[in-house]
């Protein structure tokens, strides 16, 4: 029997949180381009009132650029076509995700066949009682409203490949066991992280610490958790703990897929090649910029690295498909790895040439209206290196202190620039080390059999579904649209 995925979607209900995110905006856009003939997509946005959730929906997702093909094709029906999308005001870290109108609450139960749950705090260094706010509570609380629905067809869970911490070699698709530690030092108790989360902001109330203060300690608890389970920042700890809330809380005869891509890039062709969103920008993209800036003398990372990058819209399509094939599927439960490093990787060295060659051919153009010239950079193969590197800068920024005090200040301006470039280099190298020194490569088993599944259902993979990596040229893909799209993006901020 063929899976038509696009009549599958027809007069369908679907909730997505998180949907002014990245990715949830391209899932948004992808449903209504492929199927107008949804019935409703409730998009649940983190606002006071009704009022300003629509305001949002118009601002972050409407009047982007990414619906400019959906407005060109129903020119004057457009309206007609967005008027599927609900905005509900809400917060996925309250119970019943902050919906309080029990009416609307009672439609959405009735109404649901998919949640998309995609609401996420993406800082690898977010304040610890956030992210315990949004990415575990917030998925512990998705899963009760889900079970609440009474015509649930399944739930889609997006996670991230790196909740494997620094496993290496070959990482499996495979779910966590509650309270499941990366290091097996300890049981990981929900309840007791989120105790410490109390205490620590009790005693800095008594304290009366500053809103920095209170963000610095809060940021350092999250770390220290993290490292102290075996994860490398607060982000993957969260998420993975996410993942065991959505497990454990869900019932069983709900379907369930989790989707952990790996390092999200500008969408490969739809509904255009290159759209991005998300500044400051993070790991790849932040090297590119200080490069092609002038500001990165150096490379940091293993040049043997793989870096597992995949495009946007290929999560998106990836996530269409694995709701499809679950969707009444009892006991389904699956993890999706959805990355390129086990069917099409990349090393750190490759990419590095290919940023090196790309600002060579297409300067960065400063604020003077002059190209900047870019030399070809240096390697520093380890974290130990970097700051054995960084220490004449900290050595200087010490002398600059001091000379400053000495002669009245005068060496101020100097000495605080400076020590702020070196603690961001410093934070920065910390922060990005697991994943440019990365050792691992993700198993796409599931998301290989998923390929296979949609593929002998008569599903177009080639060119309405498409999610195999193995189709990219990454040095055409790299030159051509990605990093016009990320310099183009900086400069708009």
């Amino acid at each position: 029997m063929g899976m038509d995925i696009v009549q599958f979607l027809e007069n369908k209900t679907i909730l997505v949180t998180g949907a002014t995110g990245f990715l949830a905006k391209i899932f948004v856009e992808k449903i209504l381009r492929i199927q107008p003939n949804v019935k409703k997509i409730y998009v649940l946005i983190r606002a006071m009132d009704k009022q300003a959730a629509i305001q949002r929906l118009h601002e972050e997702l409407i009047e982007k650029k990414l619906f400019d093909n959906l407005r060109e094709e129903w020119a004057e029906n457009f309206n007609s076509i967005v008027e599927k999308l609900s905005p509900i005001p809400g917060d996925v870290s309250c119970d019943n995700l902050g919906v309080h109108d029990f009416d609307l609450r009672l439609e959405m139960w009735r109404e649901i066949d998919i949640i998309v749950s995609s609401a996420a705090t993406t800082k690898f260094d977010e304040r610890y009682d956030i992210a315990l706010a949004v990415n575990v509570f917030g998925a512990k609380h998705v899963a009760e409203f889900a079970v609440r629905c009474v015509n649930i067809k399944m739930l889609l869970h997006i996670s991230t490949a790196y909740v494997c911490g620094n496993m290496t070699g070959i990482i499996r698709e495979k779910t966590f066991s509650m309270g499941e530690t990366l290091n097996g030092s300890r049981k990981l108790d929900v309840n007791e992280e989120k105790l410490l989360v109390e205490e620590l902001m009790n005693e800095l109330r008594e304290k009366n610490a500053s809103e920095r203060e209170s963000t610095i300690a809060l940021k350092n608890l999250g770390l220290q958790r993290a490292r102290l389970h075996g994860w490398p920042n607060t982000y993957t700890l969260t998420k993975a703990m996410g993942e065991m809330m959505v497990q454990h809380h869900l019932k069983q005869n709900i379907p369930l897929a989790v989707m952990r891509p790996t390092i999200i890039t500008s969408t490969y062709q739809e509904p255009f090649a290159g759209w991005i969103e998300g500044f400051p920008p993070r790991t790849i993209d932040s090297i590119a910029i200080l490069y092609g800036r002038g500001r990165l003398k150096y490379f940091l990372g293993n040049p043997n690295t793989i870096l597992d990058m995949i495009p946007a819209d290929m999560v998106v399509n990836a996530m269409i498909v694995a709701m499809v094939v679950h969707a009444n599927q009892p006991n389904s439960n699956k993890i999706y790895q959805v990355g390129s490093s086990k069917k099409h990787p990349m090393s750190y060295s490759d990419l590095r040439r290919i940023i090196v060659s790309y600002f060579k051919d297409s300067p960065w153009i400063d604020e003077n209206g002059k190209p900047v010239k870019v030399r070809k950079p240096r390697i520093v193969g380890s974290t130990a290196s970097f700051r054995k590197h960084m220490r004449g800068y900290i050595l200087l920024s010490k002398a600059l202190k001091v000379a400053s005090s000495a002669f009245g200040g005068c060496f101020q301006g100097l000495h605080a620039d400076l020590d702020k470039k070196v603690n961001t280099a410093l934070r920065l190298a910390d922060l990005y080390e697991p994943y440019i020194f990365f050792n691992g490569v993700f198993d796409d088993t599931n998301m290989m059999a998923l390929r296979a599944t949609a593929f002998d259902n008569g599903v177009n993979l080639e060119s309405v579904f498409y999610f195999d990596p193995g189709c990219i040229n990454w040095e055409d893909y790299f030159k051509r649209t990605h990093l016009p799209t990320v310099v183009k993006t900086f400069k708009r901020k």
